[in-house]
């Protein structure tokens, strides 16, 4: 005897549609009809289409409803125009191969219009086919989990190479966005997104981490925000001095949790897209994203000395591999080191000890105190330590007396062929 799975228990099998089904079953098994094989041979000559709709009534409701958003219309703007008549038994790799050029051609590049005011405008390109051809080999490999096809076709299909986009603000553009933040402000912009700019500036947080962010989850005392979900789940962002100052400046709008409320008010989230376009187009920062903020805060934690592991804990990684992208940014001691030797190495090859490129007091000038003792004592383990303190080109640089109690001007810090040289 075999068991037939009519379906799960609820909507649309309830009892009694599932006694109807069953009836007309048991009709097929009289009528000499095996609706096992039936059911069988429908899985197998499923179309593309079909594939879909099985897929997202199985996984939708493990997925975050951002992912199923974003997936949905991968789905429905790429892979249905494409392949969504084609049956299962009938795709191939080739077919596959050429579905993600079509993609980065822009072959199915639209204008669609998914609210009353709102639009989507898809264009396509190798990063929008890379994302599709994951989502449908995530389609393809439940087909197979389901038998409905023997393998994935998808398999060993390869991704465009893309170029990392990785873009930093120097000080000079940070100093601009701050000036052209506080203009649009003056000339009346929106409050909560010119704030909403300014906070993932000083926080480094997600874009949506920032914007669904409620006054419940922050805890003023900690300086900690607790995030019930966000793309590696449920996390704490630990907050800066600053940041969290910049909020406690920020007004509470009435019947809105939201840091950032929008016009519509409740919990519907603002969007900062169309005027972060025109402050980087008033600041002058073409290229630079939403999401690039992040990467600054990030760079100017490992630039300044954090380690990666600390960087990965202000960011919520989840892996340490995703905070390894910024470890090119870090101080690497063994280039100082070979910085250091060459310093040496080459003062010599100049027919120079390292502590005559320093000069001594010229005739006039003190020579006892600090400043001698220091002029004499500098070698390369002491210019070691002034490069890993960032003692920048150019610096005055002064001592402590012997006392404690003042200080002595050292000279005028350069950096020479040779390494680095104090002036006096």
């Amino acid at each position: 005897m075999r068991r037939y799975t009519i379906g799960p228990y609820g909507s649309p099998w309830t009892l009694d549609q599932a006694r109807l089904e069953a009836r007309k079953l048991l009709g097929q098994v009289a009528a000499g009809v095996d609706p096992m094989e039936e059911k069988r041979a429908g899985k197998k000559d499923l179309t593309v289409k079909e594939l879909t709709v099985a897929y997202w009534e199985a996984v939708e409701s493990h997925k975050k409803q951002a992912t199923v958003s974003n997936e949905k219309g991968q789905t429905e703007r790429h892979i249905l125009p494409l392949l969504g008549r084609m049956r299962l038994r009938e795709l191939k790799k080739q077919h596959v191969q050429k579905f993600l050029s079509d993609i980065a051609a822009g072959k199915t590049s639209a204008d669609v219009r998914t609210k009353t005011r709102g639009r989507a405008l898809v264009k396509g390109g190798k990063g929008a086919a890379n994302r599709t051809l994951g989502l449908l080999s995530s389609m393809l490999s439940f087909a197979v989990e389901q038998k409905m096809i023997a393998e994935n076709p998808a398999l060993g299909v390869k991704h465009y190479k893309l170029k990392k986009h990785e873009r930093y603000l120097s000080s000079e553009e940070l100093e601009r966005l701050g000036n052209t933040l506080r203009e649009f402000e003056k000339k009346g912009a929106n409050l909560f997104a010119i704030a909403a700019i300014r906070f993932l500036v000083l926080s480094g947080c997600r874009r949506n981490e920032a914007l669904g962010m409620r006054w419940a989850w922050i805890d003023f005392e900690r300086s900690v925000i607790s995030l019930p979900d966000s793309k590696t789940g449920a996390k704490v962002v630990l907050l800066g001095k600053e940041a969290l100052n910049f909020i406690k400046t920020l007004p509470r709008v009435h019947g809105s949790p939201l840091v950032f409320p929008s016009a519509a008010g409740g919990t519907t989230q603002i969007s900062i897209q169309k005027v972060w376009d025109r402050v980087r187009s008033a600041a002058d920062l073409d290229g630079v994203r939403l999401h690039d903020l992040r990467h600054n805060f990030a760079s100017i934690a490992v630039s300044s000395g954090q380690s990666l592991y600390i960087v990965g804990k202000l960011l919520g990684h989840s892996q340490s591999q995703t905070t390894q992208r910024y470890a090119h940014l870090a101080p690497d001691p063994v280039h100082d080191a070979a910085n250091n030797v060459a310093g040496e190495l080459a003062a010599k090859l100049a027919g120079k000890s390292l502590g005559s490129e320093i000069g001594s007091p010229s005739d006039g000038e003190r020579t006892d105190g600090p400043y001698s003792k220091y002029a004499c004592e500098l070698n390369s383990r002491v210019l070691h330590f002034l490069k890993r303190q960032r003692v920048c080109p150019r610096q005055r640089v002064f001592t402590s007396e012997s006392s404690g109690s003042t200080k002595a001007f050292l000279g005028t810090l350069s950096v020479t062929s040779h390494g680095m040289v104090i002036e006096g």
